[in-house]
């Protein structure tokens, strides 16, 4: 599956290619990343990043046309206006005018245990309304400012009053959202679950990536996976691999083709990646299957 460019939000916003416009970087208690930018018009997309990012405009007045993972939009921004980023999602913006925004990212892999302490384990990050939509929130401006305010050098009282400030604002935009963390319950839904079987059985052969399986289904990549294998049973690369072997296993049973023209039928690049696949899942080689089904006698007379 593709893997993210950059690793979170911070580390995208220090090293990629709009990291000359930061103005001001905090991490509140190590909890939380701040940043204030002030960027000029034009493409401002970013990469798929596993953060649940905050943004607020700190100027307005200002054209934006994008899908931050809810849908297109195209609104005239006002100061002190917020817009929610989904996780691993690849933002599309374009902006027309210069503008200066401070932002907030809540590291998935941090704050999913908040969310599932609070909920029994049964929070998603996957299907908040609230996302890409410009809001307005007195509340959440106001823990931010908090935020902003407090010191790295405190130390644990800095760490516990960015945990509360954060939790603060998730629940706000739980309330707000109407019910952004869903519990998840049975997996995906019926017709979610028909169409990445789909699209997976039409596209067997190619390095189909967890973003596009994820697309099909509306969700993030990371609750994909885990909502496919409550389903499925198994996970999205487990699922693509016994079909792939399931059709080389029909090409050396039916056709005459080498096992490198096998391999690279079913999607991988030689002929000792498939045995190794193959072995692993079939105890025996490719040509050794082969052998068997089509002369077992002699394969048996050989044991």
């Amino acid at each position: 599956m593709t893997q993210p460019a950059y690793a979170s939000f911070s580390e995208w916003s220090s090293e990629g290619r709009q990291a000359s416009y930061v103005r001001a970087r905090k991490s509140s208690g190590g909890v939380l990343d701040l940043l204030e930018v002030a960027r000029p018009a034009g493409d401002m997309s970013r990469p798929a990043l596993p953060d649940i990012v905050l943004v607020e405009d700190m100027l307005g007045c200002s054209r934006v046309r994008a899908d931050l993972g809810g849908g297109r939009f195209d609104v005239t921004t006002r100061k002190g206006g917020l817009v929610l980023a989904a996780p691993n999602f690849a933002a599309d913006v374009i902006n027309d005018g210069n503008h200066r925004l401070r932002t907030l990212a809540f590291p998935l892999a941090q704050w999913q245990g908040v969310l599932d302490e609070a909920a029994d384990g049964r929070c998603s990050f996957d299907t908040s309304c609230i996302y890409g939509r410009v809001f307005d929130s007195r509340p959440i401006r106001s823990a931010v400012r908090n935020l902003w305010s407090l010191c790295e050098d405190e130390g644990a009282p800095s760490r516990l009053l960015a945990r509360a400030a954060g939790c603060e604002i998730l629940a706000e935009l739980c309330r707000l959202g109407g019910a952004p963390f869903t519990p998840v319950k049975g997996g995906l839904s019926p017709r979610s679950e028909r169409r990445c079987l789909e699209l997976m059985h039409a596209r067997f052969s190619e390095d189909i990536s967890l973003d596009e399986l994820a697309a099909e289904a509306q969700l993030s990549p990371f609750h994909f996976a885990r909502m496919f294998k409550q389903s499925v049973g198994v996970p999205p690369r487990v699922y693509l691999t016994r079909l792939r072997l399931e059709k080389a296993c029909d090409l050396l049973e039916q056709t005459d083709l080498s096992v490198t023209e096998i391999a690279l039928e079913v999607g991988y690049s030689s002929n000792q990646v498939l045995a190794r696949v193959f072995t692993k899942h079939r105890h025996m080689t490719p040509s050794d299957y082969r052998r068997a089904v089509r002369d077992p006698g002699r394969s048996h007379a050989q044991r």
